[in-house]
C-alpha cells in the first residue's frame, strides 16, 4: 500500500492500496480510498473513488457534515440550557456583559427591570417568548397607564435581551419581529419660544443662567453643563464636551453612550462663549471648572441644586413658562433651532450625543422643515422650460 496523504487538517486522508508510488497515483488504474473519523470518533474507510479530486471532495463533504452536526449539537445544548432559564436569570447574565454602560444608564436599566420588566416577565422561561408575549407585555403597560416614554424604553431593553437570545439560537425568528413598538409622541416635548427663553434664562441666579445658555445654545445635557470647564473652549466657536457630573455619585464621569476618553465637539455660539467668560470673570474657576458645590468647592456642582431652583422659578409665577415644560426643554430648544434652520439631522444627532440618528429623528422629526413641497418645486424645474 502506498503512503497516505491528508488534504487538510482534521479532514482525513486518501490513499491507494497498490504497489505504485504516490508520484504515479494519477496514472495508475487503481481506485482511491479515503480514511476519516466519523462523528462518533470511529475510524472509517471508503473506497471506489476514480480520481483524487473525487476522494478529496468526499473528505470535504464528510468534514462539513461533521461541522454542521457539531453546530447543531451546540445549538441544541444552548437551547436546553438557556431556553429553560427564567427571564430574570438570563437578564442577570446579560446585564453583566453591558460593561459600556455609564452609571446613569445602568441605574436607568435597573429601574426599568425592577419596575416593569421583571414583575411582568421575570419568571417566564426564555424559550417561550414569541411576538404574542412581547405584544402582551406592551399592552399590559398601556393598561397600567405607564407613560409612553417609559413604555418605549422598557420595550427597547426587552428587545435587546431577546435579540441576544436570538443570536444564541434560542429562536428561529426574532420574537420582536412584527411587533408594533410603543410610539413616543415627540410633540409632547414642550419647547420655549425665543422670547420665553430670554425671560426664563435670567429668572434664576448666575448658575442657572449659565446652564440654560449651555443647554439651549450648545445642546448639552444638564449633567454635561454642570461640568463646564473654561479649558474646553478649543476654538472661538467650538466647545469640547468631555465629561458630566454623575447624578448618583456626584463625581465627574464619562459621557453618556461613550467610552472613557471620548468627547463631542459642539458649536459654541458667541453669546454662550460670552456667558462662560463672564461667569469665570465674576466667580472664578477651580482647575478650569466654573460650577462647584456651593458648600464645598472641592466637589462638582450637584444636580439637585439646579432642579430645586427650577421648581422655585416655576412656583414663583414671575416668568412665563410653557405648560408642561421641563428642564430638558432647553435642550429641545437647541434641536429645534438647528433643525428649523436646515442643519442636517446627522450633525444635530452628533452634537447632542444621541446613541444613533434614529433617536434624533424619532424625537424631533416634527421640527424638521417640510420637504415634500420643496422637493416638488425642485423636481419641477425642468431645464427644457
Amino acid at each position: 500500500m502506498a503512503s497516505t496523504k491528508s488534504p487538510g487538517r482534521g479532514m482525513g486522508t486518501f490513499f491507494k492500496d497498490c504497489e505504485h508510488s504516490q508520484a504515479r497515483w494519477s496514472k495508475c488504474p487503481h481506485e482511491y480510498t479515503v480514511r476519516y473519523r466519523s462523528a462518533t470518533g470511529r475510524q472509517t474507510e471508503e473506497s471506489g473513488f476514480a480520481t483524487q479530486e473525487k476522494a478529496v471532495a468526499r473528505l470535504v463533504e464528510v468534514y462539513k457534515a461533521k461541522q454542521e452536526s457539531g453546530r447543531s449539537q451546540s445549538r441544541a445544548e444552548r437551547v436546553r440550557t438557556y431556553g429553560a432559564m427564567q427571564f430574570r436569570e438570563y437578564v442577570a447574565e446579560w446585564k453583566s456583559g453591558q460593561r459600556d454602560l455609564a452609571p446613569a444608564s445602568l441605574r436607568h436599566l435597573e429601574s426599568l427591570l425592577e419596575h416593569h420588566l421583571l414583575p411582568a416577565l421575570g419568571s417566564r422561561r426564555m424559550g417561550t417568548f414569541d411576538h404574542k408575549v412581547v405584544d402582551g407585555f406592551i399592552q399590559s403597560m398601556e393598561r397600567r397607564g405607564v407613560g409612553i416614554a417609559t413604555q418605549a424604553n422598557a420595550y427597547d431593553k426587552l428587545r435587546a435581551v431577546l435579540l441576544d437570545a436570538h443570536r444564541l439560537g434560542l429562536y428561529a425568528e426574532n420574537p420582536t419581529e412584527g411587533v408594533k413598538p410603543p410610539q413616543y409622541d415627540p410633540k409632547r416635548a414642550v419647547i420655549p419660544s425665543v422670547e420665553q427663553l430670554k425671560a426664563i434664562r435670567t429668572a434664576g441666579d448666575d448658575v442657572f443662567t449659565l446652564i440654560v445658555d449651555l443647554m439651549s445654545g450648545c445642546g448639552m445635557r444638564n449633567a454635561e453643563a454642570a461640568a463646564v470647564n473654561l479649558h474646553n473652549i478649543v476654538a472661538d466657536d467650538v466647545y469640547r464636551i468631555t465629561e458630566q457630573v454623575n447624578q448618583s455619585s456626584g463625581e465627574y464621569t464619562r459621557l453618556k453612550h461613550r467610552k472613557d476618553g471620548d468627547y463631542r465637539d459642539v458649536p459654541l455660539p458667541a453669546h454662550v462663549r460670552r456667558s462662560i467668560e463672564r461667569y469665570a470673570e465674576t466667580h472664578g474657576t477651580v482647575d478650569g471648572y466654573l460650577l462647584r458645590h456651593p458648600g464645598d468647592l472641592r466637589r462638582p456642582y450637584p444636580y439637585y441644586y439646579l432642579s430645586n431652583q427650577w421648581q422655585r422659578i416655576k412656583r414663583s409665577g414671575r416668568t412665563e413658562i410653557p405648560e408642561g415644560m421641563v428642564l430638558y426643554g432647553f435642550r429641545h430648544f437647541f434641536a429645534s433651532n438647528c433643525l428649523g434652520h436646515g442643519i442636517p439631522i446627522t450633525d444635530v444627532a452628533e452634537w447632542m450625543g444621541h446613541r444613533s440618528v434614529d433617536i434624533t429623528f424619532k424625537t424631533y422629526r416634527h421640527l424638521m422643515p417640510g420637504s415634500i413641497n420643496r422637493a416638488a418645486r425642485v423636481l419641477g424645474l425642468d431645464p427644457a422650460f
